[in-house]
This record gives structure tokens, C-alpha cells and sequence, in this order.
């Protein structure tokens, strides 16, 4: 079967930087459109960002917009998330997601197919 397992998360401080990975096993990366969402403590789990199988078309919620960068790596089936500038409100359990498609409601969530086992990020202020 296929997991996805991430890493990087942690502890930052405001203004900080992360970057998580996204490992996928048992199949290749290239195989699904790739993204992250994420859940913050007493909230629903929310859609982060995503890009398509080729890495040419990537997609973002609009409070990380240039902020985070979702890339991949086929040749490596890895998928990132550079986060930047953090905010404390950025605190959440990051989850890496394989897709379906993308389609009109893949940030919802309807769309996956795959989930990572999560990774903790916490930023203080």
C-alpha cells in the first residue's frame, strides 16, 4: 500500500522558516497530484496547498500565499513545504495528502486519496 510519511515540523518562532517533506512509499510520486492541509487545535482540518503530477501548476490557501512553497521531487517521490515568515496561527498538525485529481473540490479535502500520519508545527510569538 502507499504511505506517505512527513517530516520537518517543530518548534518556530514568528518570522521563522520550516520545511516539511512528504516521503512516498509503494508507489511513485509521480502517480498523484500531491498537497498539504493542516488542523489546528480545536479546528476543522484545512487545505494548505497542492500542485499537479508535473509539478507546473501549484495551488495555495490564501493566508500562505507568499509565504509557503509546495514543490516536489519525482526522481526522489518527495513532496515539500517550505514555510516561511511563520505565523503563530500557522500552529497546526500538518498532514501530506495524495490526490485523486485535482478537482473542483480538492481542497475540501473530497479528493484525497492518501493521508500522512501528520507533523506537528507550533509557532510562538
Amino acid at each position: 500500500q502507499v504511505q506517505l510519511v512527513e517530516s520537518g515540523g517543530g518548534l518556530a518562532q514568528a518570522g521563522g522558516s520550516l520545511r516539511l517533506s512528504c516521503a512516498v512509499s509503494g508507489r511513485t510520486l509521480s502517480t498523484f497530484p500531491m498537497g498539504w492541509f493542516r488542523q489546528a487545535p480545536g479546528k476543522e482540518r484545512k487545505f494548505v496547498a497542492a500542485i499537479n503530477w508535473s509539478g507546473s501548476m501549484t495551488y495555495y490557501e490564501d493566508s500562505v500565499k507568499g509565504r509557503f512553497t509546495i514543490s516536489r521531487d519525482n526522481a526522489e517521490n518527495t513532496v515539500y513545504l517550505q514555510m516561511n515568515s511563520l505565523k503563530p496561527e500557522d500552529t497546526a498538525v500538518y498532514y501530506c495528502a495524495a490526490f485523486f485529481s485535482l478537482g473542483d473540490n480538492f481542497r475540501d479535502g473530497a479528493d484525497v486519496r492518501y493521508w500522512g500520519q501528520g507533523t506537528q508545527v507550533a509557532v510562538s510569538s
